[in-house]
C-alpha cells in the first residue's frame, strides 16, 4: 500500500470517542494563529505520521478538524497549530492552560517520507500550511542524511504572518537546511523577499528529475505551484498536496469533505497531484 494511502475502520468505536487532553501551554504565532501543546490525560502517547490531523472538541461548542504540527519523534505531547476562523476555534482561541480538550484520531493519509528517500525534498507553504508540514521537516531532520537537497520554501501575506518564527531561525541557521521566506507585501522593517512563493522556485538548487514536493496552502498557491515544478521537470507524481481545509467530521460520514470523487477525511488530507490535477480546476467543487 502507497505511504499516503490510510484505510480507516469505522466501526472502531475509539474513533467516535474523544479522549481528553490538558493544555500544558498555549503561545500566539500571529494576531489571529495560536500553538497548543497537549498531554493525555491517560498518560497515553498519541502516536501520528506526518500529514495526520485530529478532531478537536471544546466541551459544549463542538469539534474541528486541525493538522497535527509537534514532532512525530515527540508523541507524548501533541502539538496543533490553530487559526481562529469559527465559533470551534474561537473557543479554542480563549483556552488556557490546564483546562482539558477532547481529541480524537490521528486520522488521514501521510506525506510520502519513504518515498524521498536519496532524492532532494523541497517542501513549499503558505500561511498556516506551514503547519502540516512541520512533522515533516522534523522527521527529515532527524534523518538527514537519508535526503539529498532538503529545501523549504515559505510565502505569506504580510511578515506579520509569519509562524513558527523561532523554528525558522534555527533551521536557517543549519548548513544542511536551505529556508526561503517570502511576504506578498513588505511591511515595516521587512528586508527578505517580497512576492508570490513560486518567485522562491529559480533561488532554490534541487535536481528536478530526483525530486519530490510537499505542499500545502490555499489551492490556488497549490495549483500555480505545481505548474512551476512541472516546467522545471519534476515528476507529477512526485509531487503531494494536503488538502485539509476541506476536513469536515474526520471519518467520511458526514459528507462535507467530499471533493470530486474523493472524501478528504478518509482518502487524505495527502493526495498526489496527478488525483487531483483536473478537479483542481473545476470551480464548482
Amino acid at each position: 500500500m502507497p505511504e499516503a494511502d490510510v484505510v480507516l475502520d469505522t466501526t472502531v468505536e475509539s474513533h467516535f470517542i474523544p479522549r481528553p487532553f490538558r493544555v500544558l501551554r498555549t503561545k500566539r504565532e500571529t494576531h489571529d494563529v495560536f500553538t497548543l501543546e497537549l498531554k493525555p490525560e491517560d498518560g497515553s502517547p498519541l502516536s501520528f505520521r506526518p500529514g495526520q490531523f485530529n478532531m478537536m472538541y471544546v466541551h459544549g461548542i463542538g469539534e474541528v478538524p486541525i493538522s497535527i504540527s509537534g514532532n512525530p519523534a515527540k508523541p507524548e505531547t501533541l502539538v496543533h497549530t490553530v487559526r481562529a476562523v469559527g465559533g470551534v476555534t474561537f473557543a479554542v482561541r480563549s483556552i488556557h492552560r490546564g483546562d482539558i480538550l477532547g481529541i480524537r484520531g490521528p486520522y488521514g493519509s501521510v506525506w510520502p517520507i519513504e518515498a524521498a528517500v536519496g532524492s532532494d525534498l523541497v517542501v513549499v507553504a503558505g500561511g498556516i500550511g506551514l503547519a502540516p508540514l512541520r512533522p515533516v521537516i522534523y522527521e527529515a531532520l532527524a534523518r538527514r542524511q537519508q535526503f539529498g537537497k532538503l529545501i523549504l520554501l515559505y510565502g505569506t501575506r504580510e511578515p506579520e504572518d509569519i509562524i513558527f518564527e523561532k523554528d525558522l531561525e534555527e533551521w536557517r541557521a543549519r548548513f544542511d537546511f536551505h529556508v526561503f521566506v517570502t511576504v506578498d507585501r513588505a511591511i515595516g522593517n521587512w528586508k527578505g523577499h517580497v512576492g508570490v512563493v513560486t518567485g522562491l522556485l529559480p533561488k532554490a538548487s534541487f535536481d528536478p528529475a530526483n525530486t519530490l514536493a510537499m505542499i500545502c496552502g490555499p489551492e490556488v498557491m497549490m495549483r500555480f505551484t505545481a505548474m512551476e515544478f512541472l516546467k522545471l521537470g519534476v515528476d507529477p507524481a512526485q509531487i503531494y498536496f494536503s488538502m485539509e481545509r476541506n476536513m469536515k467530521c474526520g471519518i467520511g460520514l458526514c459528507g462535507h469533505c467530499q471533493f470530486g470523487p474523493y472524501f478528504v477525511c478518509r482518502e487524505g488530507p495527502v493526495f498526489p497531484y496527478p488525483r487531483l490535477k483536473q478537479l483542481m480546476t473545476v470551480r464548482e467543487i
